[in-house]
């Protein structure tokens, strides 16, 4: 007579909510707490804002595994390339239409031509429509607490996210957004939300969850975020290129910045399909194909500008081809 009270005991242990606290009390929350008081100025009373909010924090070891095994790092470019699809190209060429406006204003503003700005937006979140359904409070405390190799940029990320939603007076249990935290149309960290969003439609709101207010601060980003690889107005982002013989053994490729100069692509055994001033910054692009071929590019400054927003090849290379796609649509001949 006592099976029935020991299974709904047992049944409400199993069932019983996971305690939420467990971030508001992580060996790593205090680093959290210290900065949020040491470096942005929070009261004890927002201090304890910051405790309660953690403690509603969950646990999603699945987004750890989503970063570490991304697209960027597990794919070939044939398989990434897929992402240049007809409707991307499509509803980037209406969407220099439709936003014709505030596209020509961030090119004469910050320079960035508005096929580039559409790609971004493309690739991204398809302009806005895909922007994410995991709460960036529980990504940001997975990754920025569990993470076992990143735990010190995902945490500084779950700082600035707090201290954001104290700037904007958010509930930070509310917006949702990507495995790794990022956010809106333009799929932006909560720091570079802080530093780089801008109110482009001047509602009085920066909401990069709209796109007048995406467009413009992807603009933004690529002038001010890295002074050095800023977007340079006017200048190409790529070249073809061929290789005349095996590469050389050891040659850096797929770099961060450009590490060569163009009179040194010759002695490389590399033929550029446009010739360009010999002292001329570029960069390797060997991009593996399924077919255990590859590519060959000539990355020059501005592909290293796009790479800023993602620090992968293959997602700067997807960008440069869309926005060729997506001006070649929309300038096609009825």
């Amino acid at each position: 007579m006592y099976i029935r009270p020991l299974l709904i005991a047992i049944s409400s242990l199993l069932f019983a909510p996971v305690a939420a606290a467990q971030y508001a009390d992580h060996p790593d929350a205090r680093k959290v707490y210290t900065a949020l008081q040491q470096e942005h100025g929070f009261s004890p009373e927002q201090l304890a804002w910051a405790r309660n909010v953690l403690a509603d924090a969950k646990t999603l070891p699945q987004l750890i595994k989503q970063e570490q095994t991304a697209p960027e790092r597990t794919e070939t470019w044939t398989q990434y390339a897929r992402r240049i699809d007809t409707a991307r190209i499509r509803d980037g060429a209406r969407l220099l239409q439709r936003h014709a406006r505030a596209l020509a204003d961030v090119e004469q503003a910050y320079g960035v031509p508005p096929s580039i700005v559409a790609a971004v937006l493309g690739i991204e979140t398809r302009y806005g429509n895909i922007t994410g359904n995991v709460r960036v409070l529980d990504a940001l405390a997975t990754q920025g607490l569990d993470h076992p190799t990143r735990t010190a940029f995902f945490r500084s990320e779950l700082i600035a996210f707090l201290v954001l939603s104290q700037e904007k007076g958010w509930d930070p249990r509310a917006p949702k957004g990507s495995y790794a935290g990022a956010m809106g149309a333009a799929q932006f960290m909560p720091s570079n939300y802080r530093r780089l969003a801008v109110d482009f439609d001047r509602d009085g709101d920066t909401d990069l969850w709209q796109l007048p207010d995406a467009i413009g601060s992807i603009g933004r980003y690529f002038v001010d975020y890295r002074p050095a690889l800023a977007w340079r107005r006017g200048e190409p982002l790529l070249v073809r290129a061929t290789a005349t013989r095996a590469l050389p053994k050891g040659l850096a490729v797929n770099q961060r910045q450009p590490d060569l100069r163009f009179a040194d692509l010759a002695d490389l055994g590399i033929a550029s399909e446009v010739p360009l001033p010999a002292d001329f910054p570029v960069g390797i692009l060997k991009l593996p194909l399924d077919d255990g071929g590859d590519e060959v590019w000539i990355a020059l400054h501005n592909f290293y500008a796009v790479m800023t927003y993602n620090p992968r090849v293959f997602y700067a290379m997807a960008v440069a081809q869309l926005a060729a796609a997506i001006t070649a649509e929309a300038y096609a001949s009825p």
